[in-house]
């Protein structure tokens, strides 16, 4: 799927600002409705091309310069290298810290805990002070967000609720509250009936708002794209 093309969206996208360049995604703030910002982009090069020099691999695979510049590429291909480069640049420049991975799969929650908390469920990002986080999907599945309106915290879901006290084996006090806190079950969210997830589409760059405290807006939902032994591997940069 393709990335939002429009700054005019239509009234159930209201969480989401499309901006036109680099600068306005890295300048505008975060307000109410607003938790998501995308700058849309169509990219030219052979980033296929790349996923595939890089070869069969398992799990993830850190990509670094040396690397990137060591892989033999048609011109597409050293196309599809620059702009990566580029990407990296831009986001160390305003003192970020870009990862840029070749995702062959992700590890699953194992837990039997009532929540599950791997990349594939629904969640927020957090930190302790004021933060945001960036990806960009250059090849493969895409991530996904969701609406705020139109998910509930699986802790706030009464039967999954009563099963973490069991796991618990408290009382719902401020104990529990920590103990959902440190396993990060109060970050991930079940969809409501009729939820329309969108998607974060290729090529796209987004700024997404993270829960810390203070923050103005409430945190977007989203999640990795579900994969499986075989499928594409994924091209993605995150800061």
């Amino acid at each position: 799927m393709s990335c939002l093309s429009s700054p005019a969206l239509p009234p159930e996208y209201s969480c989401i600002k499309v901006v036109k360049s680099f600068e306005e995604l890295a300048s505008t703030r975060f307000e109410n409705p607003v938790n998501a910002l995308c700058w849309p982009r169509s990219l030219q090069g052979n980033f296929r091309e790349v996923v595939e020099k890089l070869g069969a691999g398992e799990g993830i695979t850190t990509l670094d310069e040396s690397l990137l510049h060591s892989l033999p590429l048609s011109e597409d291909g050293r196309v599809a290298i620059d702009i990566l480069l580029e990407d990296l640049r831009l986001l160390r420049e305003r003192d970020l810290d870009p990862v840029l991975n070749c995702i062959h799969g992700y590890p699953r929650d194992e837990d039997s805990a009532p929540v599950l908390t791997d990349v594939f469920s629904f969640h927020v990002d957090s930190a302790p002070v004021e933060a945001d986080t960036w990806l960009c999907t250059y090849y493969g599945p895409t991530s996904e967000g969701l609406r705020n309106e139109e998910s509930i915290r699986r802790v706030d879901i009464p039967e999954t609720r009563a099963e973490l006290l069991k796991c618990f084996g408290g009382k719902d006090d401020e104990d529990f509250l920590t103990y959902l806190n440190e396993n990060c079950y109060d970050l991930h969210y079940a969809t409501l009936p009729r939820a329309r997830p969108f998607s974060f589409g290729i090529g796209c760059l987004w700024r997404i708002a993270v829960e810390y405290p203070g923050s103005p807006v409430p945190p977007c939902i989203h999640r990795a794209p579900l994969t499986h032994r075989g499928d594409s591997a994924r091209l993605l940069l995150i800061s």
